[in-house]
Parts: structure tokens; C-alpha cells; sequence
């Protein structure tokens, strides 16, 4: 059976999906403009364009197409406006340290180079944010791309694969992927490295899911793909293979990977503690500054966005978790079914899927290709086969078909959605729809939900 850098993927299911991407967001275009143009913006914050507070006040000469400049700014409502901001200005206030850095980096380096010869035209601030739409528009049409890659390994079934990928061009969060957020960039990276680490080209995966932490807090919890990794191969090394020294090497091998997904919210939290809580007497400190870990990120989101558990629990909330009920119950329902399907998988944590599974494509499960490691010993091997031509012996004994019991045994390996490699997506989607409900904004799900569904 070929291993997953093997499984081809359909390259005209692939170029369907980059249709649907495209025409997706051709749709929404057109009716943003639509909604625009017909109803007042619930947000009225996209005028407001303080001068920076660490650049000199200047008037920039106005720009000779102001009409056409005002029209892109429009958009720039709710969490555009940090983003923008922050391109513009730099991290000026407390709050803005809640929006991570690629999104504003990758605005800034484009309206500065590629679209530089706009500002005359249609001002600063707009060449901003269409340097936004562009790059969050072309990265969700790559995600979806790499969304159907990454279907077609884990699922083995290019049928199932196109219909997950066309759903996500079209899931309920469409409108967040297509505005100036940092979705699709998460999204690019997050898939794009889940796609790589089964491809088993693993340095790849560590850079972009390092990347996808740049783009959102929540990219830190990709280091656990590489721990569910490490707990199996590990577990093989060790107990399958007897060998205690390539365990070893292999639990410190995937710490640090752990570690490197890890760095690049730490570094962002250290640049904020930097800026904001050194060179202060204790008066002026903050008072996350003076915590024993000093974490800014989890102060912001508690005291500026009120996050925290059950905080959201409020009557007044209620419409929004209405809202949130359609995506939640999808996720809550697709969860209960793998559970019901494989509970053995689920309870054992993958420790207990069936020798095909456990040699086919399931690539977290395996050791990694590139390494020297052996393969499973031929004895363990050879005792599992052994065991399942006592089991098929018996069967005969007391009657039964020959044929049913070849049947029984070609379908040990299960494939698409119950196959036991969805099962670190299944515990990830698990743990974000867990904290959506608890501790989140609940509403927040339509906007995670789309993502983390593909499992």
C-alpha cells in the first residue's frame, strides 16, 4: 500500500477546487458590494485614522483618485482596523498586542513594494488595505488547495476529498477569509504544514506550522500533532522495537519541534513585555507586568474582551450562541459519530488500531521515513498475522464462508472518516470546540469552525 507521500492526489479534482476558491470568493465580493451599497455598516469605525503616535504629524499630499481610495477603506471595519493599524503604526496601544504579527508584516512589505506606486492615486491607508485583500484572498485560495492535499492523504478517498474541500470554499466563515483577518494566513500555514508533517517532509511542516503561530495564538496548539507523533513512535521504539536509546531520541527530537511551534508566541509575548513593562517604576507598571508570568496575551483577552470561563454565560449572549448552535452541533455531531464508530481508537488515544492501519498511510502513527530507524520487527509482524489465521481457522471450523472471513479481514483497515489517522484531528477539534464554548466568545466558532470541520 503506497505511504502518504505516495497517495496521489487528483489533479483535475485539484484544479475544481481551485475553481470553487475562486469563484467563492468572486461571490463574496460581489456581495459585500452588494450589502454595501444597500445597508448602513453596523461598525462606523472604518473613517477613523488617527495620526500615529510615533511619527511626526505631516499632511501626505491627497491622493488624485480620493473616491476610489474612501470605497477600498470602507471595508475596514471591526478587527481590520488593528490590523491595518498596526501596519500603518506599529504596536501603539495595549490592546493592539491581542493581533499577531504576519498578517500587519505581510500588508506592510506589499503596500511598501508591490503597490507602492498607488499611494499617489488613492492614499496610504487604502493601498494598505488593498494590500490586506489581496493577501488574505490569495492565501485562503492556496489553503484550499492545500485543504484538499491534505483530505486526500488523510482520507485516502479523492471523492470525499473534493466534496470537504468545495464545502470549505464555501463554509459559513467565508466573509472572515476574505476581509482583512488573519484566518486565511492561519489557515494557509496550519493546513499547509498538517499536509507537509503527513507528506512526511517534516522540516517543511515545522516552518509553517511555526508560521501559522505567527498569525494566531491558537497556532501553538499545532504542536500537538507533533506530540501525539512523538507518544507513538516513541511507544513503537520502545516496546516494539526494545530499543530504550531510539525512544530517548526520538521524545527529545519531538520536544524540541514542540518547542519550535511554541517560539513564536513566546517571542511575541517577550517583544511585548519589552515595550510595555521595562523602563517602568512600579507605579506605572501594568498589572500583568508584575504577574509571576508575565502573560500579555491572556491579560488582554480577559480585560479588554472580557474572555475567560463561563464569562460568556449571559443572558444577553444568548443570540450569539444561537448563532454559533449551527457550526457548534456540525462539530459536536462529527465528534460523537467518530467516537460512536471507533471507541476503541478514541479510548486508547490511536494505541490500538488494527495492524493494516498501523502500516498503511497513517503517517502520525509511523515512524518517519527519513530517519535510519528500523522497521516494526517481522516477529511482532508475523505474531499479529499469526493471530489472525487462528481467528480465520476457527471461523472455518464452525461453518463459516471462506469469503466473508477474507471480507472481515480486507476491512480491519478503515478508511475516510473512521479511519484511525483522523484521530488527532478529531482530539483537536475536540479541545477547540471545548474552549469556544466555555471560555471563548462563542460566536467565534463560525469563524474557527470552518477550519477545524475538514476532519
Amino acid at each position: 500500500m503506497p505511504t502518504a507521500s505516495e497517495a496521489p492526489y487528483n489533479f483535475s479534482y485539484q484544479t475544481e477546487v481551485l475553481k470553487s476558491a475562486i469563484l467563492s470568493r468572486l461571490l463574496l465580493l460581489i456581495l459585500i458590494l452588494l450589502w454595501r451599497t444597500l445597508l448602513t455598516p453596523y461598525d462606523t469605525s472604518a473613517p477613523l485614522n488617527p495620526t500615529c503616535l510615533n511619527h511626526p504629524s505631516s499632511s501626505p499630499p491627497p491622493p488624485l483618485l480620493p473616491s476610489l481610495g474612501s470605497a477600498i477603506e470602507n471595508g475596514v471595519v471591526w478587527d481590520s482596523v488593528y490590523f491595518l493599524r498596526i501596519a500603518q503604526c506599529g504596536y501603539e496601544y495595549e490592546q493592539s498586542y491581542a493581533f499577531l504579527p504576519l498578517l500587519p508584516a505581510c500588508i506592510f512589505i506589499l503596500s511598501r513594494t508591490v503597490f507602492a506606486p498607488l499611494v499617489s492615486l488613492i492614499g496610504d491607508r487604502a493601498v494598505l488595505a488593498l494590500s490586506g485583500y489581496v493577501i488574505c484572498n490569495v492565501a485562503f485560495v492556496l489553503a484550499a488547495i492545500y485543504f484538499y492535499r491534505l483530505s486526500a492523504v488523510v482520507l485516502k478517498d479523492p471523492n470525499a476529498a473534493l466534496r470537504a474541500s468545495v464545502l470549505f470554499c464555501f463554509n459559513p466563515a467565508s466573509i472572515f477569509y476574505s476581509s482583512i483577518y488573519s484566518e486565511s494566513l492561519y489557515a494557509l500555514f496550519s493546513v499547509g504544514g498538517l499536509y507537509y508533517l503527513e507528506s512526511r517532509a517534516n522540516n517543511t511542516a515545522l516552518v509553517w506550522l511555526a508560521l501559522s503561530g505567527f498569525a494566531r495564538s491558537n497556532g501553538v496548539l499545532n504542536a500537538g500533532y507533533y506530540g501525539f507523533q512523538t507518544m507513538h513512535q516513541a511507544y513503537d521504539a520502545a516496546f516494539m522495537r526494545k530499543r530504550a536509546l531510539l525512544a530517548l531520541q526520538i521524545l527529545l527530537s519531538g520536544a524540541l519541534r514542540c518547542m519550535c511551534i511554541f517560539v513564536p508566541f513566546i517571542t511575541f509575548q517577550t517583544y511585548g513585555y519589552h515595550n510595555i513593562c521595562l523602563g517602568r517604576s512600579s507605579d506605572e507598571m501594568r498589572p500583568w507586568c508584575k504577574a509571576r508570568i508575565p502573560l500579555l496575551y491572556n491579560y488582554i483577552q480577559s480585560h479588554y474582551w472580557g474572555v475567560g470561563f463561563l464569562k460568556y454565560f449571559q443572558l444577553k449572549q444568548l443570540p450569539n450562541f444561537l448563532l454559533a448552535s449551527p457550526i457548534l452541533s456540525l462539530a459536536v455531531c462529527s465528534i460523537i459519530y467518530y467516537v460512536k464508530s471507533r471507541p476503541e481508537i478514541v479510548l486508547s488515544l490511536g494505541f490500538q488500531p488494527s495492524l493494516e492501519e498501523k502500516s498503511s498511510t497513517v503517517v502520525i502513527f509511523s515512524e518517519d521515513k527519513s530517519s535510519n530507524s528500523p522497521p516494526i520487527s517481522e516477529k511482532y509482524t508475523s505474531r499479529r498475522q499469526e493471530n489472525h489465521n487462528i481467528k480465520l481457522r476457527k471461523k472455518m471450523n464452525r461453518g463459516g464462508d471462506p469469503a466473508e472471513c477474507r471480507i472481515d479481514h480486507g476491512s480491519v483497515e478503515k478508511l475516510g472518516y473512521t479511519s484511525a489517522s483522523i484521530l488527532p484531528y478529531i482530539l483537536h477539534l475536540s479541545f477547540m470546540v471545548a474552549t469556544a464554548f466555555f471560555v471563548m466568545h462563542v460566536q467565534v466558532m463560525n469563524e474557527t469552525g470552518g477550519i477545524r470541520n475538514f476532519a
